[in-house]
């Protein structure tokens, strides 16, 4: 009998109201009594972590199945350890995960994996190649929102644990965005789901990885995981896994206190925490903050206007400003500087006010009463930001408006909910918005995503014929120098059509307690979630 839910509480989609009470007591419990339970997190012979408490100020990113966390990384990191994928990485490179081995067979365009023989489900059925199979058929039908379905031809179990995979055409980044990221399902639970994004019985946490979920409060945004005993990897040395919302700005003090165990912190308080104990985490500069321009309607149709756009407005004031200089400005081909990756000679557009006024002069605006107009309509736009304490949000908010304005561009600031942003972007209801995301350390396939792909954070530009013929070549190039060519032109050719533009890179710290060795992961988790909670610090 499967016994990751107390079946009491968890019926259907009404356990996440049924929970709301007992979770707000387990906060207070973890929050308010830290202190007294630190001292038991540990066995007596010191072996095993009872507790271990991560502090997020984000909160809710779903139930954490495949077809139900929310598209961000934080949702899909919650989802991972309770599911595995064939392969892993952990802060060095590839490490095997289902599969213990793999190679590429270039005559056949396919990957064979070597999957391990001691691996059960949850619910202790055991896995084999047919659960692989029908994944990756089940997720052709059913397309799971983080790996492109048309990437693979089809998959063939050789034996019970031998899986042959066939792409569709030569793909340069499977082994990060196919074998490290799709979610292995078991055939047993899913193959009679029609509809998966509502599934989301008991079921639907039946995993292979190293935890199973006991509790999950959407409206709190708390997530308590057990250690799952029989994974293959041996125990999880932690028993427990909770996640609990507290504010970045509470978060140092939950640490001192000894309340949580990890925690993301503010910059300033990185010498603070150090000289009290703490392990501090520097994150590279994987995650961009970026403003997103609705090319679809005028003015911000003409890539003129938007080159005016980004010579109007000051990244390295927004990173010294917002971010106390814990950053890097955005380069507008969106790799960051330190990428491997990065095209120096990608069109930066200094901060140059004079120039953005010739570009709208040259468009036929004309300048009254401070801001430019034309056919006697006064140049206008919205600006939508992420309200309350997010970041980015508001503060980087009033900043753009401020330096649009100095340049006589009238701006509106509305301040919304976070996923209500996401969603109106994703309608194309919006003028401009400042969004991000990250995964810009992990393979540069990431360009096509957030260039061409459908996602509310992705420019969705085609309009270039020239740079999506560049985005599918690089695709295919299995030669990395050929590929770093070809990647080095896409951020030139889309820097200057500026469907968008990234502001910045922030540095993010970390600081723990030292109890588990938490490390960033070599390229990001799956495709690139500069995130660092890597399941494999909970259990090796």
């Amino acid at each position: 009998m499967y016994l990751g839910f107390r079946r009491s509480r968890w019926k259907g989609f009404g356990w996440l109201l049924a929970l709301g009470t007992a979770l707000s007591l387990l906060v207070f419990a973890v929050v308010g009594c830290g202190a007294e339970k630190a001292s038991q997190e540990t066995t007596p012979g010191g072996e095993r972590i009872a507790v271990y408490t991560i502090a997020d100020s984000t909160g809710d990113w779903g139930l954490p199945s495949p077809y139900a966390h929310y598209s961000r990384g934080p949702g899909y990191v919650r989802m991972s350890f309770i599911f595995d994928t064939l392969v892993w990485k952990d802060d060095k490179g590839y490490v095997p995960a289902l599969a213990e081995s793999w190679e590429y067979l270039e005559d056949e365009n396919a990957y064979l994996f070597n999957l391990r023989k001691n691996v059960t489900w949850h619910d202790g059925e055991k896995f084999t190649a047919r659960d692989v199979v029908f994944t990756f058929n089940y997720t052709k039908e059913h397309p799971y929102q983080w790996v492109d379905p048309s990437i693979v031809e089809k998959a063939e179990a050789v034996d019970d644990y031998t899986v042959k995979v066939y792409l569709s055409k030569p793909y340069a980044p499977f082994m990060d965005n196919v074998a490290c990221t799709l979610p292995i399902l078991p055939e047993h639970v899913w193959k009679d789901v029609q509809n998966p994004e509502q599934f989301q019985e008991e079921k639907a946490l039946i995993g292979t990885g190293p935890f199973k979920l006991v509790d999950y409060n959407k409206a709190q945004g708390t997530y308590l995981y057990e250690a799952y005993d029989d994974y293959y990897l041996g125990k999880p040395k932690v028993e427990q896994l909770k996640f609990v919302k507290v504010s970045e700005e509470m978060a140092a003090s939950a640490l001192k206190q000894k309340q949580v165990n990890a925690a993301s912190i503010p910059p300033e308080l990185v010498d603070e925490m150090k000289k009290e104990g703490f392990t501090i985490l520097e994150g590279t500069h994987d995650w961009n903050a970026k403003l997103m321009i609705n090319h679809k309607k005028p003015p911000l149709n003409d890539k003129r206007f938007r080159q005016a756009l980004a010579y109007a407005i000051d990244r390295k004031q927004i990173v010294s400003t917002c971010l106390r200089g814990h950053g890097l400005a955005g380069s507008p081909g969106i790799l960051p500087p330190d990428s491997p990756w990065f095209n120096p000679e990608t069109e930066q557009y200094p901060y140059n006010p004079t120039k953005a006024q010739e570009i709208l002069e040259s468009l036929g605006y004309v300048k009254k009463n401070g801001y430019y107009q034309k056919d006697g309509r006064v140049l206008e736009l919205e600006l939508l930001v992420a309200g309350g304490t997010s970041s980015p949000g508001e503060r980087e908010g009033e900043m753009i408006k401020q330096q649009l304005e100095k340049v006589g561009i009238k701006v509106n600031l509305r301040s919304l909910e976070s996923k209500t942003l996401d969603s109106m972007v994703n309608e194309w209801k919006f003028d401009l918005a400042i969004s991000g995301h990250g995964g810009l350390g992990g393979d540069p396939e990431i360009l096509s995503k957030v260039i061409i792909g459908q996602g509310f954070n992705s420019a969705r530009y085609t309009e270039n014929e020239v740079l999506v013929n560049l985005l599918k070549q690089q695709q295919q190039e299995m030669n990395k120098e050929e590929r770093k060519k070809l990647i080095g032109e896409i951020q030139k050719v889309y820097a200057e059509e500026v469907p968008a533009l990234t502001l910045y890179y922030p540095t993010w710290y970390w600081a723990h307690d030292g109890k588990v060795e938490l490390f960033y992961t070599w390229q990001g988790i799956a495709s690139g979630v500069p995130i660092p909670l890597n399941k494999l610090a909970f259990v090796k």
